[in-house]
């Protein structure tokens, strides 16, 4: 047998997705907060590269380990990156924040987000049908 349940590559890589997504949705509404700032440039997370980079060659995620007592494994800063978004139009204040765009992938991001807890949420829920019986 490989991971422990509860230490599931899966469960991780599901955790490490949702982070990112909540990290997306923050971003996303600091944009839409600042559309009528001059001179404010919208931002965006890449957290599908964070990812990709925390998944190792086998495909478990690597644990993050703060505390002597915590499973041992390689470690890994996880660090969701937030950088400008490129292009946009920029308008006569220098904002090029578009607030469709802004819509358009807070929707997506809430989709993808929801997607992911009912996953998790059916993965425990087996988990739990597996205890009771």
């Amino acid at each position: 047998m490989s991971d422990p349940v509860m230490f599931d590559s899966s469960i991780q890589g599901m955790k490490s997705a949702l982070d990112g997504l909540s990290a997306q949705q923050e971003v996303i509404g600091q944009n839409i907060a600042n559309v009528d700032t001059p001179g404010y440039r919208a931002q965006k997370v890449d957290f599908r590269s964070t990812l990709q980079n925390a998944i190792n060659k086998t495909g478990k995620v690597m644990l993050k380990t703060t505390s002597p007592s915590h499973i041992q494994g390689v470690t890994n800063n996880g660090k969701i990156q937030v950088s400008l978004r490129e292009g946009g139009t920029n308008r006569a204040d220098g904002n090029n924040v578009d607030i469709d765009v802004e819509l358009s992938q807070m929707t997506e991001t809430v989709i993808q987000y929801q997607a992911l807890t009912e996953l998790i949420s059916k993965k425990f829920a087996g988990i739990k049908t597996i205890i009771g019986r």
